[in-house]
């Protein structure tokens, strides 16, 4: 469970990063080229990029998450077996009502 947490940290982290670095790094000419681009065309290539770049992490974090061995993940028994009495509960109710209403028609 630790990894999980870990993994999607470093992911949030990524995803505010990245995008400020990209808009810090376009707004002070620190990208070669950037500084013969008009303010508009800076602005627009600068915010694509930033977008662009969240898009990134966020397809990777999905990589990542879905390369994940699912047997590794057990579910909790008793968890399992509070969901099986509510669901076996709720069709006997529904079964009762179904028959009350029966009689109730008659």
């Amino acid at each position: 469970m630790a990894g999980v947490i870990q993994k999607f940290f470093i992911a949030s982290m990524f995803m505010w990063i990245t995008p400020i670095a990209i808009l810090y790094g376009f707004n002070h000419n620190l990208f070669p080229g950037s500084s013969h681009m008009s303010s508009y065309s800076l602005t627009l290539l600068s915010g694509f990029l930033a977008v662009i770049s969240v898009n990134i992490v966020i397809a990777f974090y999905i990589y990542m998450a879905m390369k994940e061995p699912s047997d590794k993940h057990v579910p909790d028994p008793t968890f399992l077996a509070e969901a099986k009495a509510s669901v076996s509960q709720s069709t006997l109710a529904e079964a009762g009502d179904t028959s009350q209403t029966r009689d109730k028609q008659e």
